[in-house]
């Protein structure tokens, strides 16, 4: 009995994760107390930050809220912060946890203008290029307004209702029908190669978006998390976000669409898949039928988010309140005016967000702790030695190195604290605040493409349902990033020396 309840324990600790993950966590958990007691607060700080970055970059074997969580809760118990400075960093950062709260609430209920808009792109555009261009400049304008985690959600879920409707079709089997687009054995031979090759198309087309939000992402205060928390910080506006960052973001998004040019046009790095016609045929059918019974109602609903699109962009752009507000805002308005008044209805637009928004107090946990043990002074400092250009490239690579392999929100909030706290001792000025806050918004921005791991929005592609259905692989991502990666991480570096 007591082994059987001991295997019990064992199965429920970090649920399916991999034995070999949970002994390594509760290794973190033996060992931190050991280090605590012999070789200091300082090292041991360093080695909880190691290991947090560990629970990130193995965000596929288990979401890093669990595991993360409790090596947060061992720093508090052990010493190494407070409940106290955690609270501090918490309300400090309440903007940006009021973003994740209810924007990405907000953009859920835009969901059926952005499924319309992504699949009429689809639909009229013949040229391949021309249609990777479009849906990698849609996700970069998307993103510059709305939240890229979202406007990923919206295009796996055009993408995946495509995959669906051309495998049932191959398989034989109709709309009303119960189908398992996963299961490929009922797949006739004539229609394997289409659908091979329509999956190529689907990964081409999913990464240029993907890449299209980091594009967007980069040059407004609502593009990505960690831009508000920097713009929070440094007291700028939508307006002046985008004016300050500019120099920079603007050249990397002119080189990252040059690049989806050419990689389609040279069929370079995985690049270069078509739309068979025949599957192309069967998606325009089922398109022009939608249309044909879309409702009045259905209809209505549209132009009603059509309006309140407008209407957040110009909101954002004035500033009229803070980020969070103005996504309640559009909560409000958009469940008034398109029917949705059930509370499970409105509860399911809160899923996608919250948990990483419990995530992200966890990385403010951590925060704390480098903020009580001072761990980061002497590389701040050390970096803040440096004269002119140096100090900038110094900040856009450390900042960059270290979002490609673990989080470019944890990343951009240590970094921008730490400056934050230079200028309150007087070690720079408010112009130096400026400039280096460009180099950490930009250097957590466009570099951490390189991996899932850097942008949110690229882990929540790779575990999504889509991804194995289009042999979307960790090691797949990784190679149809790396093209961008090079391109826009220069081009970041250059403008940055010579603009900034």
């Amino acid at each position: 009995m007591p082994q059987t309840l001991g295997k019990a324990f064992n199965r429920n600790f970090l649920g399916n994760s991999p034995a070999w993950y949970k002994f390594t966590i509760l290794a973190f958990l033996v060992l931190n107390p050991i280090l605590l007691s012999t070789v200091g607060s300082v090292v041991t700080g360093w080695i909880l930050i190691v290991e947090f970055i560990f629970t990130l970059a193995m965000a596929l074997k288990c979401y890093p809220l669990p595991a993360g969580g409790l090596l947060a809760i061992e720093a508090v118990v052990l010493g190494l912060t407070n409940a106290e400075t955690v609270y501090h960093e918490v309300a400090h950062n309440l903007p940006v946890i009021l973003l994740l709260m209810f924007m990405v609430a907000g953009i859920y209920f835009m969901k059926e203008l952005l499924h319309f808009t992504f699949t009429k792109i689809l639909m009229n555009v013949q040229s391949k290029v021309k249609l990777a261009l479009l849906f990698c400049i849609s996700g970069a304008v998307l993103s510059a307004f709305l939240d890229a985690l979202t406007v990923t959600a919206v295009i796996i879920a055009v993408s995946y209702g495509f995959y669906d409707l051309y495998h049932r079709y191959a398989s034989g089997k109709g709309r009303d029908h119960e189908h398992d687009c996963r299961i490929d054995s009922g797949v006739d031979d004539c229609h394997r190669n289409d659908l091979d090759e329509f999956r190529g198309f689907l990964r081409n087309l999913m990464m240029h978006g993907a890449v299209g939000t980091a594009l967007g992402g980069v040059c407004t205060l609502v593009g990505e998390p960690q831009n508000l928390l920097i713009g929070h910080e440094v007291g700028w506006h939508f307006a002046e976000f985008f004016i300050r960052v500019a120099p920079v973001s603007l050249p990397v998004l002119a080189v990252g669409l040059y690049t989806c040019y050419w990689l389609e046009k040279k069929k370079f790095m995985g690049y270069g898949f078509e739309i068979p016609e025949n599957v192309l045929r069967i998606l325009r059918e089922q398109s022009e039928e939608d249309d044909r019974k879309r409702s009045k109602r259905q209809k209505a609903a549209l132009i009603i988010q059509g309006i309140v699109a407008v209407l957040l962009v110009f909101s954002l752009a004035l500033h009229v309140a803070e980020v969070g507000v103005v996504g309640l805002m559009i909560i409000i308005l958009l469940t008034s005016f398109t029917g949705v008044t059930e509370e499970h209805q409105i509860g399911k637009a809160f899923e996608e967000a919250l948990p990483f928004t419990a995530l992200l107090v966890v990385f403010f946990a951590v925060v704390a702790v480098i903020h009580d043990q001072h761990l980061f002074t002497p590389i701040i400092h050390h970096a803040l030695a440096m004269q002119g250009k140096m100090q900038l490239i110094a900040f856009y690579i450390a900042n960059g190195v270290l979002s490609a392999i673990s989080d470019n929100v944890f990343v951009a909030t240590v970094y921008i604290t730490e400056a934050k706290q230079a200028l309150a001792a007087g070690i720079i000025t408010k112009e130096q605040l400026d400039l280096l806050a460009v180099a950490i918004n930009t250097g957590t921005n466009i570099p951490s493409v390189a991996t899932p791991n850097g942008q949110a929005a690229f882990l929540f592609l790779l575990t999504s349902a889509l991804a194995p259905l289009i042999r979307l692989s960790y090691g797949q991502m990784v190679k149809l990033a790396f093209p961008y990666t090079v391109t826009m991480s220069l081009t970041g570096l250059i403008a940055t020396i010579l603009f900034l």
